[in-house]
């Protein structure tokens, strides 16, 4: 005799069916969160709510969220549920600006977290939080002032010289060779950190085998395991701690852990000082030993995570923003020419030596790295939090404290609103006059506020340094497996694009 009724099969059903129906119950019940308080939503899917494209991945959350904000068009915000959790998505400009600027101090933490027992990613800067966040972005903030690039400088054009060595022994001569400039422009950014950062010459274009490429391409291998797990850094934080997910992966995490003890240790026995970030590490433990900001200490796998997080923030945004833009010149040859004229005049007044300031201060380089932005931030959206219940200003809405608030940024930098033909690549729209016309809070592709990123200048000029150095030295244009318009990876929560390639014909001047 079974349990409920004489069949085994039939009471099966009935158990099945009940969890089925309290599952549903249970995971519906937040539904019309947002119209209880009189804010448009988007009616939600059961078990998945609005995120069902992106769980999969079959969309990127950035292009995901730029939808939903062209759907919310004429509204300030609107509504949108993960699973059963309710998000607000913030479309208007100065809503953003008080949530990132004005009332800063409301919405100081990022919804995103990484598992608290991976120190690596839970410890580092871009996931910390209140008063040690604080403490640490101050003491971090010496190594990304204009003086100390200046001072690393000639380590990044070291590897600028190997970049070159390798565009000399491609064989570009003649119609020039399809290269896949994607793998190119993470040489050069993978080899700029291994040496700024950890104080190693990896040269990964003399050896692409080199460890430090071997893992960062691990890290970024949009697989659907992968993607899933940075997908949920970023939007599902129970996920994260359940999962036990490590933000840089599990192998990556041991080389590096590896990598920079062994540096840091010899560098502490020799003394040697090479004005990198390792020096500004050991600086801090010795400095801080004693000292603990709630849980977070100056030495171990925390200080480590400094070095992790650059390695991972400084090589993969800088490549990809670099590829675009190299797309972007292939596809808009008088744009290549122009810039080329000025990258090679720059270089005749100074005797062919290149210098931080030729490349931080050639006008047309920077509008190009300003649009390249523009139409492919590296993330693509912003999140914040509230501390404590928020009343959105001009407004009837509360938010509750830890209301997940997005922001999509690639919305707002594709708005015809703030900016006419939103497609089209031209650079113009960064000329000084048109510049000062933008309005604040609709252009922030390294984020705004005080949470904005500490390494914008960094990842500039490594930036500027690979399209400088290219651009002098050959023609490019799309090949036969070049995409127009550039295609994105629909796993990736960073952007990059489709399958983590980019192919374009280079061709030597």
């Amino acid at each position: 005799m079974a349990i409920i009724t004489t069949y085994w099969g039939l009471d099966g059903l009935i158990i099945f069916t009940t969890i089925m129906i309290a599952a549903y119950l249970y995971m519906t019940r937040k539904f019309k969160y947002w119209k209880k308080r009189g804010v448009l939503e988007i009616p939600p899917t059961p078990f998945f709510g609005n995120f069902t494209e992106c769980l999969f991945l079959k969309k990127s959350p950035a292009d995901y969220l730029k939808q939903l904000y062209d759907q919310a068009k004429g509204l300030r915000y609107m509504g949108f549920y993960i699973f059963d959790k309710p998000f607000l998505l913030v479309r208007d400009r100065e809503l953003v600006k008080n949530i990132l600027v004005k009332d800063f101090n409301q919405f100081n933490n990022r919804y995103n977290t990484a598992d608290p027992s991976d120190r690596l990613g839970y410890a580092n800067l871009f996931f910390m939080r209140d008063e040690s966040w604080k403490t640490l972005r101050v003491k971090l903030t010496p190594f990304f002032t204009s003086g100390k690039m200046k001072k690393m400088f000639y380590l990044m054009t070291q590897c600028t010289d190997h970049l070159g060595a390798y565009l000399d022994a491609l064989g570009l001569e003649g119609n020039g060779k399809e290269v896949e400039v994607k793998e190119l422009t993470a040489k050069f950014t993978t080899d700029v950190i291994g040496s700024t950062a950890f104080g190693l010459d990896v040269n990964s274009f003399k050896d692409p085998n080199a460890d430090f490429r071997k893992y960062g391409k691990m890290i970024f291998y949009y697989n659907i395991v992968r993607g899933f797990e940075m997908l949920s850094i970023f939007f599902l934080p129970s996920v994260v701690r359940m999962a036990r997910v490590k933000m840089m992966g599990e192998k990556p995490t041991a080389f590096l852990r590896k990598v920079f003890w062994e540096t840091l240790t010899e560098r502490m026995k020799s003394g040697e000082k090479r004005n990198d970030l390792i020096d500004i590490l050991i600086e801090l433990k010795q400095n801080n030993s004693d000292q603990n900001i709630n849980g977070f200490e100056f030495d171990g796998d925390d200080l480590l995570a400094q070095a992790a997080s650059f390695f991972v923030a400084g090589f993969e945004p800088a490549s990809t923003t670099a590829t675009f833009a190299l797309h972007e010149l292939a596809v808009h040859p008088e744009i290549q020419d122009r810039l080329r004229k000025e990258v090679l005049e720059a270089l005749d007044k100074n005797d062919g030596k290149i210098t931080y300031d030729m490349v931080m201060s050639l006008p047309y380089l920077d509008m190009i790295v300003s649009e390249t932005l523009r139409l492919y931030p590296t993330l693509g959206y912003l999140n914040r939090m509230p501390n404590d219940t928020y009343k959105v200003p001009n407004s009837d809405l509360v938010l509750e404290k830890g209301t997940p608030v997005y922001i999509s940024m690639l919305g707002m930098h594709l708005d015809p609103q703030y900016f006419p033909e939103p497609h089209k690549f031209d650079p113009e729209r960064f000329n000084e006059e048109n510049k000062r016309n933008i309005p604040p809070c609709v252009y922030f592709p390294f984020g705004e506020g005080p949470h904005a990123c500490i390494g914008n200048r960094f990842g500039l000029l490594q930036t500027k340094l690979i399209l400088f150095k290219i651009v002098s030295k050959v023609k490019i244009s799309p090949s036969s497996r070049t995409l127009i318009p550039a295609q994105v990876e629909p796993k990736g929560a960073m952007l990059s694009p489709l399958n983590n390639v980019l192919y374009l014909n280079l061709q030597k001047l």
